[in-house]
């Protein structure tokens, strides 16, 4: 029923186009963000045609007989036009895995995408996976902000705000991530003895190839000194935080609460427009089975409440 091709550069127009107008794509899922990386990984995307069309892709790449859908990215899994129905979907995951199967490959490893970057119903692939035995091995816990019906900050958080009014602390969104990079490079040596996922000529490279996807909203005092910031991804319903970091004297200053009232209350160009949600990202590790209670704590504090990143892991029989 399907034809099903593996992504070669010559579909990466294709692929971008089929993403914009898919009903759970994001530009994380384009080919200049998953590519950055491309030395990193066996690329398996795959793509889905039916009666000609592109019906549906897979960003993915291939281990150990394995295909991961993608190990660089935050999310994954099938991503499709608004003509996919359930049983489509089933019979594309049937004649997925047996084109995988023919090349050796016995195992599936599916990241999923959050029904918040969905602008349609789009869980169709759940069930697919359900019917394939999948079996949940990684849930990450993230917050989340609905910027449509906010819930009140916590009384700390209300007050580190009035201190950074109080500080003359101004927000502003730039393009120079490189003072921001020091403090988010400092602390997360400092604290975990680990480097951001991103080297910062990675990030400038990719700030370049998506100027209308990716910000940095920094904090700065009087003197013209920035103390602290998030680096913002736009994915049109839903703004996700990358990075997060502030100094010493941003934390006592209430500099990530400057910005987050900016982005929130403020900033009519992204929110106003079409955002949704505000997605600070998981604050857990090793497969969930860790929960960081202050980090969580602290973004619960401007309203975030739980949202699942799963994974699923099944063998194709």
């Amino acid at each position: 029923m399907f034809e099903i091709k593996q992504y070669t550069v010559e579909n990466e127009q294709e692929w971008n186009a089929f993403i914009d107008k898919s009903k759970n794509g994001t530009f994380m899922l384009k080919r200049g963000y998953m590519d950055y990386h491309k030395a990193r990984f066996e690329d398996c995307s795959l793509l889905f045609y039916l009666n000609g069309k592109l019906w549906a892709v897979l960003p993915a790449n291939v281990a150990n007989h394995t295909l991961f859908s993608h190990q660089g990215l935050t999310y994954g899994g099938l991503i499709m036009s608004d003509r996919c129905t359930a049983a489509d979907v089933l019979i594309a995951f049937k004649e997925m895995n047996e084109w995988l199967r023919e090349r050796d490959i016995n195992k599936v490893v599916y990241k999923t995408i959050p029904h918040i970057y969905s602008t349609q119903a789009s869980e169709e692939d759940l069930y697919a996976l359900f019917r394939c035995n999948a079996t949940l091995i990684s849930r990450g816990i993230s917050s989340c902000i609905d910027l449509q019906n906010p819930i009140k900050w916590r009384q700390n958080r209300r007050t580190a705000l009035n201190k950074a009014m109080h500080e003359g602390l101004k927000v502003e969104k730039t393009k120079d991530i490189h003072a921001f990079w020091q403090i988010l490079e400092h602390n997360l040596m400092e604290k975990h003895g680990i480097k951001p996922v991103h080297a910062v000529e990675e990030m400038e490279m990719l700030m370049s190839r998506c100027p209308d996807n990716i910000n940095l909203y920094q904090a700065i005092d009087n003197q013209g000194m920035v103390l602290g910031g998030i680096l913002m991804y736009d994915c049109g319903k839903v703004l996700h935080s990358q990075y997060i970091s502030a100094t010493e004297k941003g934390k006592k200053n209430g500099a990530i609460d400057a910005i987050m009232n900016e982005i929130m209350h403020q900033n009519s160009n992204t929110i106003a427009n079409e955002a949704m949600y505000f997605d600070f990202g998981i604050s857990t590790e090793n497969g969930g089975q860790y929960l960081n209670e202050s980090l969580i704590f602290q973004k619960e504090g401007f309203g975030g409440r739980g949202i699942c990143y799963d994974t699923y892991e099944y063998t194709i029989s």
